[in-house]
């Protein structure tokens, strides 16, 4: 940029070109300057082409740039954009997988399929679907699937809904008014719970971080409609005492919901079935490396038991008589239908693929792996100076602490200033400045001792320098907001400044 150069508006000359003052496109705007401009026929106008009544009648508020001034921004944020292909990212619960690229290219093999064209002329992508529900029932040891449910949250509505319509069936519907949920559950499954129309008992935690079996079996009675529950857990370990809390639910009546949010440990291994779960929901980007985030498009499925099974919601899919795969409407006793035609038929094709792609024994060491990636942080965590909420042996997760006066969200706004991103922070509730980290299976041994290594770095920081680490981060675009107040008085659009 020569001194006659003015520089962008807002930005300073000596700027420019730092990444750390990046320019809005609306300041990189220049009056008269665009990028590619239509072909018009020759002697014709915008009015005559399009007629007055298109037209508007001043022009848009956009910002007018040339075309490689737009090409280099948009190239710039994607590169800003924090995403698993770039780096790592430990989210305990929310299970950020690496999404082979393979699976992309399976899945576009489908992109031109229409939801509405004629059963005979999809059969390809309906068998697809036909086969991962077997797949998927095969895994969590469900005796039906359905592939409808657009989330994980949805799969669970699906399954309390279906629950809600089996006790109805047998004349139990007003009796049996109470979901029990562990005091460390996910939060959608309260919620869950309470728009089906039920009320929500918490049981706690025990010392060993499993379920309070004595305060579990003392908070059944007929009353109970379901137990919503998630092996492991929300801190990352097995609930060793499952068949008893399973025998127990069963003996009252109730029946047990598994939520698949950490079927990622144990896929292959162990089947939600087999430890007595009547029903399940899976989270399809968590276990079968399906794209995750950003409002959709999300998969959820539900599978259950063979007396839960004529409730599933419809449509289905059927296995006809020829051999073909068929989509079967309405049926008097389902819970109805959840979403528009039939699943997120992208997303599935994925899942297909990822199962088919390993098989079982692939699966499996999916998570032995899984397994092995976090207890071998969890140690190292601990050798840095964190402190480990129930200290054993865990599954795919496990949750920290920082040492007393440290502030588990200093450390994560640290994390940033690495390039790291942070673990999932204040969850569960019931451990003090929770961390809850999660490597997962695909991350290498290299990576995990360079993330040990930040995590000891920033609490050593943070411990040297208190004020800086309230502060953090300091090397973003951002800086620390008003998380509140963003929450609440969001700015959704550009607004150009006065004068």
């Amino acid at each position: 940029m020569s001194a006659a150069t003015p520089a962008p508006r807002g930005v300073d000359a000596a700027d420019s070109f730092r990444d750390d003052s990046f320019p809005l496109i609306f300041e990189r705007s220049s009056p008269g300057r665009r990028a590619a401009r239509p072909p018009l026929v020759p002697g014709a106008s915008m009015a005559a082409l399009l007629g007055d009544e298109h037209l508007r009648s001043e022009a848009p508020r956009l910002p007018e740039v040339a075309e490689l001034d737009l090409v280099r921004h948009y190239t710039t944020l994607a590169h800003r954009q924090f995403s698993i292909d770039g780096n790592v990212y430990p989210l305990g619960s929310c299970t950020m997988k690496y999404n082979p690229k393979l699976h992309e290219a399976v899945a576009g093999y489908f992109q031109d399929v229409h939801p509405y064209q004629d059963e005979a002329s999809a059969q390809g992508v309906l068998t697809v679907l036909a086969e991962l529900q077997q797949d998927l029932a095969t895994i969590t040891g469900m005796d039906a699937v359905s592939l409808q449910p657009a989330a994980g949250a949805h799969g669970e509505l699906a399954g309390i809904l279906m629950i809600r319509a089996y006790h109805e069936a047998r004349g139990e519907g007003e009796q049996r008014r109470v979901v029990i949920c562990p005091d460390g559950a996910h939060g959608t499954n309260p919620a869950t719970a309470s728009m089906a129309g039920y009320d929500v008992v918490e049981v706690p935690t025990g010392p060993d971080g499993e379920v309070d079996l004595a305060a579990f079996e003392e908070a059944l009675n007929p009353q109970v409609a379901a137990v919503m529950l998630t092996n492991p857990n929300t801190l990352g370990i097995f609930e060793t005492r499952i068949l008893a809390i399973s025998e127990a639910a069963h003996a009252v009546g109730a029946q047990l919901y598994y939520d698949g949010a950490n079927l990622n440990a144990i896929v292959g291994l162990a089947r939600p079935g087999d430890m007595g779960f009547d029903v399940v929901h899976l989270n399809l980007h968590k276990t079968f490396t399906t794209p995750h985030g950003g409002g959709g498009p999300g998969t959820g499925p539900v599978g259950v038991k063979a007396h839960l099974a004529p409730y599933l919601p419809t449509p289905l899919l059927v296995q006809r008589e020829d051999g073909s795969v068929g989509i079967e409407g309405p049926r008097p006793t389902a819970i109805g239908r959840l979403r528009s035609f039939y699943g997120n038929v992208g997303n599935l094709v994925r899942a297909w693929a990822y199962i088919r792609t390993l098989g079982l024994e692939g699966l499996r060491r999916v998570a032995m792996m899984a397994v092995l990636n976090a207890n071998y942080l969890r140690v190292r965590m601990r050798e840095a100076g964190y402190t480990i909420a129930f200290d054993r042996v865990n599954m795919h997760e496990f949750v920290a602490q920082p040492p007393e006066g440290i502030r588990t969200l200093d450390l994560a706004k640290m994390l940033l200033d690495y390039g790291v991103h942070p673990m999932t922070v204040y969850f569960p509730l019931v451990v003090r400045e929770a961390m809850m980290v999660e490597p997962t299976e695909t991350e290498s041994l290299e990576t995990l001792d360079a993330y040990a290594a930040v995590l000891g770095q920033v609490l050593r920081d943070a411990q040297a320098d208190p004020e800086a680490a309230r502060a953090a981060p300091h090397s973003t675009p951002v800086r620390r907001l008003d998380e509140t107040g963003a929450a609440r008085r969001p700015v959704l659009r550009y607004q150009p400044p006065s004068g």
